[in-house]
């Protein structure tokens, strides 16, 4: 059993748990999701089985979509609803859409972010998370990420009472992008605490969330023995690389981990995908240098 799954998380549930569970639905322990989302968040979260697990670093490069609200005036620190409050600055006055696009757009483009303590980064060995609940402290590195879109779909609501302002938002942004940190980084730039409301992934591996099924869904289709509307087959997380298909002679080549010529190719692409029989079987990456091709990740031998 191989191909992709463009699963719907639900919150409450980690993604191990998806991967738990789908491996006890279908009666295999190769699965693996391709990034994960935290159980207070939602939406898609596509899941690889079978040799489709080799494909779970091109599923997780490609960008990733995200709405949800972040609240002003309070900070946690989770840098989500789900942790313990540790700053209060209530509010006055709201902030308008004219001050809180200005500070969205210090945080699009290429930046530096710095992930939050609750969070699954390993330094020396040891999550974030774990000295996190240690109550202790680590030097935490900064990661490049780049916010192609941090859009501000309404300025939300005014608790006058409370002194908080909850603002609905929309981001496209790379793999390892800490959405909640973006959250609090808003805040920031408007010097109040902050900290994000909600969060649902739109879109992730190129599937957007309605074409995900759910763990029922999964679970009804493999009892019915017909998979055929919930897998997605492996080439779909190749699908923007160009395909090259190969002869008999050529894929005796490549099964071996030949070189090819670029001329055997027939272009210059930076990678290629090399098709046999209609399968997907390889990728390969262009060496300009010698003008051939190199084995980059070998799918299947037979």
């Amino acid at each position: 059993m191989d191909g992709i799954i463009p699963l719907y998380k639900e919150r409450g549930l980690t993604s191990f748990d998806c991967v738990a569970k789908l491996r006890h639905i279908l009666h295999t322990k190769k699965v693996g999701h391709s990034g994960t989302l935290d159980p207070s968040v939602d939406g898609v979260l596509p899941i690889c089985i079978g040799s489709a697990t080799k494909v779970v670093p091109y599923l997780m490069a490609s960008g990733k979509v995200y709405k949800g609200t972040v609240t002003l005036g309070i900070a946690t620190t989770t840098e989500d609803l789900d942790g313990d409050v540790i700053a209060r600055q209530p509010l006055t006055t709201p902030f308008d859409r004219a001050k809180l696009l200005q500070a969205a757009a210090t945080l699009t483009g290429t930046i530096q972010q710095t992930p939050p303590m609750y969070s699954a980064v390993k330094v020396n060995g040891r999550k974030l998370y774990e000295y996190a609940r240690a109550g202790e402290t680590v030097e935490r590195p900064t990661r490049t990420i780049t916010v192609t879109a941090f859009d501000l779909v309404e300025a939300g609501t005014f608790d006058a009472e409370a002194g908080t302002q909850t603002i609905a938002f929309e981001i496209a942004c790379s793999k390892g992008t800490y959405v909640r940190t973006l959250a609090v980084d808003l805040g920031r730039q408007l010097g109040v605490p902050a900290v994000m409301a909600s969060l649902t992934r739109l879109k992730s591996g190129g599937f957007d969330l309605d074409q995900t099924v759910t763990l029922e869904q999964v679970a009804t289709a493999m009892a019915n023995e017909d998979l055929s509307g919930i897998l997605r087959p492996i080439d779909y997380a190749l699908r923007d690389y160009p395909h090259v298909a190969l002869s008999d002679r050529l894929w005796g080549l490549v099964k071996n981990g030949v070189f090819l010529d670029e001329a055997q190719v027939g272009q210059t692409a930076p990678i290629v995908a090399l098709t046999y029989q209609d399968q997907t079987k390889c990728l390969y990456q262009y060496l300009p240098e010698k003008k051939q091709y190199k084995p980059l990740k070998m799918f299947a031998v037979n």
